[in-house]
């Protein structure tokens, strides 16, 4: 079977794991610090601040820029629960606009009426499948109406929208490192902003809301209610090696996708569009069909791997019930899109054989 995903972990992850073993230093370090500042810097940011996982990393995030009790945050109803869960977490309210039909991302439109309609204090915008949402246009809304504006880039490290890497824009972006993703520490997220302000109030409430010292949060004074949201230094040293790899992996991932898209033009699928200013690391890659379940059954059955990202809008689970909702875009699109392998780990066989599989069910 050739999976969905296949992380990519060897002997320098092992090194440096057992490196920080060695050390004895396994919780939050040196380790961390220097990951942070890696990671920043390839997203062209001036702070990073990692955190235990990506949903802690926006939880963090919306703490530093005080979204909270009363607030209202526009964003996707198509994407992982955990983008509108951090919202609930801190404490504020999620809005749902509706979807871009082509890209999947956020809708500017339906993001600037919903923010109109409710008054909104933020926007979410998710960078789905690898893919930057339109951040020209939805932070020129950011600007008008004085919003903080946060990138959920949790599947889309490295990706850039017109010449400039997510997590370089906006009050703040967060990144995941869970193994599925284009790089992974295990578990793991980051906070990347250009704030020093939101930078310190985001390390100080992943670390029980103490105060910034030199070279992180030390001291037994807490200044702020915080969590322990804390990365681990073995956490740190996997993700120090993984982002050597990451434009190797993202690379990888584009000639995967680009041979899928070319061969499967005139298929009865619908393959992934990419806009003309946006470069896509395709986490995901991600097609529409008609008749997704039974394409997936012939696909499983041709030893190919599939994945549905994501069968039910985050404002259709019971858990959101209460919210207000209008996103016909988004329902659709849960019914119709069926993810394909494109992992770094795709030999040349793989990506013929799920070129084949599709082909032959027509």
């Amino acid at each position: 079977m050739i999976p969905i995903a296949d992380p990519e972990l060897g002997d320098e992850e092992i090194e440096a794991t057992v490196a920080c073993i060695e050390d004895g230093q396994l919780a939050d370090g040196p380790e961390v610090r220097a990951f942070e500042e890696e990671f920043a810097a390839f997203c062209d940011a001036d702070f990073g601040v990692a955190a235990s996982n990506g949903t802690t990393a926006l939880h963090a995030a919306f703490a530093a820029l005080d979204i909270g009790s009363g607030d209202r945050v526009v964003t996707s109803p198509f994407s992982f629960v955990a983008s509108a869960n951090a919202i609930r977490l801190a404490g504020a309210e999620p809005v749902f606009a509706d979807v871009d039909p082509e890209t999947f991302n956020l809708d500017p439109y339906a993001a600037e009426e919903a923010v109109r309609e409710h008054d909104a204090d933020a926007i979410l915008a998710v960078h789905l499948y690898g893919l930057p949402a339109e951040m020209d246009h939805l932070g020129d809304i950011a600007e008008t109406h004085d919003l903080a504006l946060v990138e959920d880039a949790a599947q889309a490290h490295g990706a850039e929208y017109d010449g400039r890497k997510v997590g370089s824009f906006g009050d703040a972006a967060c990144f995941s490192f869970y193994p599925t993703k284009n790089m992974t520490t295990g578990e793991g997220g980051v906070v990347t902003t250009d704030r020093s302000d939101v930078a310190d109030r985001a390390a100080s409430f992943v670390n029980h809301g103490r105060p910034m010292g030199e070279g992180g949060c030390s001291s037994y004074d807490h200044v702020r209610l915080g969590h322990n949201f804390r990365m681990t230094s073995v956490a740190a040293a996997i993700g120090r090696v993984q982002l050597s790899r990451l434009p190797r992996y993202n690379e990888a991932r584009r000639t995967n996708a680009g041979y899928l898209t070319d061969r499967l033009r005139d298929s009865s699928v619908r393959t992934p569009f990419e806009p003309d200013d946006r470069r896509h690391v395709y986490h995901q890659y991600t097609v529409r069909t008609d008749d997704r379940e039974g394409l997936r059954s012939h696909l499983e059955e041709e030893g190919v791997g599939t994945g549905v990202y994501y069968p039910t809008p985050i404002h259709e689970q019971p858990a959101y019930q209460h919210v207000d909702h209008d996103a016909p875009v988004a329902e659709r699109a849960s019914r119709e899109v069926l993810s394909l392998p494109v992992h770094p780990g795709l030999s040349g066989d793989d990506v013929r054989t799920i070129v084949s599989a599709i082909t032959s069910y027509e």
